[in-house]
């Protein structure tokens, strides 16, 4: 990797973990800034694909925070990154735990993450975003929910 692409990597890698402080901050957005105005998300969430103001909806991020009792915790492992000139590929583990409201456990779950980044006027911004877990394919199609890396 040259010189270039390795700054690139770096503003990357600042760019997509932001999120782990923004969850925890509950700051909807530092969360929604990460993205480009016509991103694509796949999340872990229905429905299977937002694009645009669908996918940046704080108004539903600020619901879904207030389900739980305190803030989720995110953290973004196995973060790897290709970089070629205006564009960059990324993909990484993540751990999330969080206590749901009227409950007196937290849950811990892992899920992969792909990222497809655009250099903007404003920096790197992610263009698309796909979150999923496996499923068991035993027949019960159980989300895999309970593996960890």
């Amino acid at each position: 990797m040259s010189s270039i692409d390795e700054i690139a990597a770096q503003e990357i890698s600042t760019v997509i973990t932001a999120a782990e402080a923004a969850m925890k901050d509950g700051d909807v957005q530092r969360l929604f800034q990460r993205y480009t105005e016509d991103v694509v998300k796949f999340d872990l969430a229905p429905p299977l694909g937002r694009r645009g103001a669908d996918a940046l909806d704080a108004e539903g991020q600020r619901a879904w925070f207030e389900t739980f009792d305190g803030r989720p915790d995110l953290r973004i492992t196995e973060l790897e990154i290709e970089v070629g000139g205006d564009l960059a590929f990324a993909h990484s583990l993540n751990r999330m735990s969080a206590t749901p409201k009227g409950t007196d456990f937290a849950f811990e779950m892992w899920f992969r993450a792909s990222y497809g980044l655009r250099k903007t006027p404003d920096g790197w911004r992610i263009a698309h975003e796909h979150t999923s877990t496996p499923f068991y394919m035993d027949g019960s199609l159980r989300a895999a929910t309970d593996l960890k890396p």
